[in-house]
């Protein structure tokens, strides 16, 4: 019985954590927020600040509360190096070639000038200037969990905003550097004993990056020819904690072994299959990590200090986002693209939080610095969507799209509904041909971006009669449907073959099923997405294996047959649809 009671506490944290990380993670992801912010929200929740007050009055509150936060800091520690690891395993120094103006000017020019500027400004108000520093490029950081997705990194913003995490990125190694080697001697020691750990530090480093590059490829090598998963993350974790105890040995933050040991294993060919098999762990541990973020706000001391934080948080927002702007429009920027970028990257980052907590361990900080600038920086990842919001509005504000002149408006055109991936791949093959064409999507921003990458594009709900009665629908060549909205698409091609019968009306459908109602109810052709990759998939691997190809040709065709006879019964047809989509049958 005393042995159930030891075990009742951890079994109940980690059953709160790993609760946390199932709800959180689809939650989020469904609404398309980063889990960064659910965590955070989960440790206020779950903290001693939160919940967890209200123990001693609802003990059952117990078994959905952490009951020893301290007893995580290990857990939320493995987690900073394995998102640090994993960092070191993304960069690439190709890519970094390709962009390197970009990267190095741009990415460099916003880091130091917000960087620097903030901690002058800090340490004018009264903060040492080794705290100043840590606090100044800690707030210069921005999210790459939480941007990336939201901007991509085709469209302009998206390369802008890549161009300065990237640099970001790599920046964390000689930051985290020079923190790890103030850490020690952040009290007295002066630059005698910061000087000594930098020379160790380097020794050990450089000692590092000779044997990882002879013996890394040797190690994973022969766990690659025992094929066993096992066995590659353990030489893994070996090689992060122990490259992590090697640097940690010399006064270095443990952080900086992480980054090197990623960066060297980058060099390998297996990069690849080591940051997949890690992939779990780090979300895992990264998760925890910020748990303990959220269970060190307290939202008495946000209410108490309420006005300082506001305050805090519209200036940080306000300043990144006018120095990023600025920048960008002197490196030759859109003003559109200036104020988008700069409005988006104006929040702090998850990489902040790690500096805060590598500051604060080293002492550079007091604790509670460290927890005010948590605080804000925790509302900072929470408004980022919103700030992408305010951006795209702003940008249209201070430079509108242009609009095409409709030259084509006369003319039978092909009406593509749906400007994503798709509808935008249909645009370009015909406009490679000749074929005059328009996309109508009801998505503001989806519009914007095609407008922007020169597709003759426009807005509009096709389900309402004055669109595609705007477009020409009376005179159009065909209209192409490639939204992945089963019943919406069922319902267009219903109301235009009702409307218009001798009208072309060609389908992206979802299935074989799915196809069949689309013919039912009017469709010219419906593709089956799910239908053609699966038969081009196993006409490759069939000839890769080394089928003959006449074989595989009459198979993908007899398969299709079946499908043909699935769809005309299912469809109640009087024919066989064609289906005539793949290059084999075609040839």
């Amino acid at each position: 019985m005393a042995s159930a009671d030891f075990a009742s506490p951890a079994l109940s944290d980690a059953l709160v954590i790993l609760g946390a990380a199932g709800l959180v993670i689809p939650v989020f992801t469904r609404f398309r927020i980063t889990p960064v912010i659910g965590f955070i929200l989960i440790g206020i929740a779950v903290g001693p600040y939160g919940l967890g007050r209200l123990v001693f009055e609802h003990p059952w509150l117990e078994y959905i509360t952490i009951s020893d936060p301290d007893a995580l800091d290990i857990f939320a520690e493995f987690g900073i190096i394995l998102l640090l690891f994993s960092i070191g395993l993304e960069l690439s120094f190709n890519r970094l070639w390709q962009m390197r103006r970009l990267v190095f000017g741009l990415g460099a020019l916003e880091l130091l000038v917000i960087g620097s500027c903030a901690a002058i400004v800090l340490a004018m108000m009264g903060q040492y200037w080794t705290g100043a520093l840590a606090l100044g490029f800690a707030l210069a950081f921005s999210s790459t969990a939480i941007v990336l997705p939201i901007s991509g990194t085709s469209s302009p913003v998206g390369r802008a905003a890549l161009s300065m995490l990237l640099f970001e990125d790599i920046m964390i190694v000689p930051i985290i550097f020079i923190l790890g080697a103030m850490a020690p001697n952040a009290e007295a020691e002066g630059w005698e004993g910061m000087l000594t750990t930098l020379w160790q530090g380097a020794l050990v480093i450089a000692a590092m990056m000779v044997l990882g590059r002879i013996a890394l490829p040797r190690l994973f090598g022969q766990a690659a020819r025992t094929k066993s998963p096992e066995l590659f993350l353990a030489a893994s974790l070996l090689v992060v904690i122990g490259s992590s105890l090697a640097t940690a040995a010399v006064g270095l933050s443990p952080i900086v072994g992480a980054l090197i040991a990623g960066l060297l294993i980058a060099e390998t060919e297996y990069h690849g299959e080591i940051e997949t098999i890690m992939e779990p762990f780090k979300g895992l541990a990264l998760g925890i990590f910020l748990i303990t973020v959220g269970m060190s706000i307290d939202i008495a001391t946000i209410w108490a200090y309420l006005g300082s934080i506001v305050t805090a948080v519209v200036v940080v927002l306000l300043f990144k986002a006018m120095v990023t702007g600025v920048l960008l429009r002197v490196m030759g920027a859109r003003r559109s693209t200036a104020a988008e970028t700069g409005i988006l990257m104006a929040s702090p980052s998850e990489t902040t939080l790690i500096v805060l907590a590598a500051a604060s361990s080293a002492l550079l900080i007091q604790p509670g610095t460290a927890q005010f600038w948590q605080i804000v920086t925790a509302i900072g990842l929470t408004v980022t969507p919103l700030l992408a919001r305010l951006g795209r509005v702003i940008a249209r504000r201070v430079e509108p799209v242009p609009e095409m002149p409709d030259t084509q408006e006369d003319k039978a055109r092909v009406i593509i509904v749906g400007a994503g991936r798709v509808g935008l791949l249909v645009a370009e093959l015909l406009d490679a041909h000749g074929k005059p064409y328009v996309a109508l999507d009801s998505d503001p921003d989806l519009i914007e971006q095609a407008k922007r990458n020169g597709f003759r594009a426009t807005f509009g709900d096709a389900a309402r009669g004055d669109a595609m009665s705007r477009l020409g629908i009376d005179r159009a060549a065909a209209v192409v449907l490639t939204m992945d909205e089963p019943v919406l698409v069922q319902r267009l091609v219903a109301k235009l073959r009702k409307e218009h019968p001798n009208l072309l009306i060609v389908c992206r459908a979802r299935d074989v099923k799915h196809a069949a109602e689309l013919y039912r109810v009017g469709a010219s052709h419906a593709v089956p997405e799910t239908l053609e990759s699966s038969l081009q998939l196993s006409e490759a691997v069939l000839v890769d294996i080394g089928v003959a190809m006449g074989p595989v040709i009459a198979s993908i065709h007899e398969k299709r047959d079946e499908f043909r006879a699935q769809i005309e019964q299912e469809g109640a047809l009087s024919y066989k649809p064609k289906l005539r989509t793949s290059t084999t049958e075609a040839g």
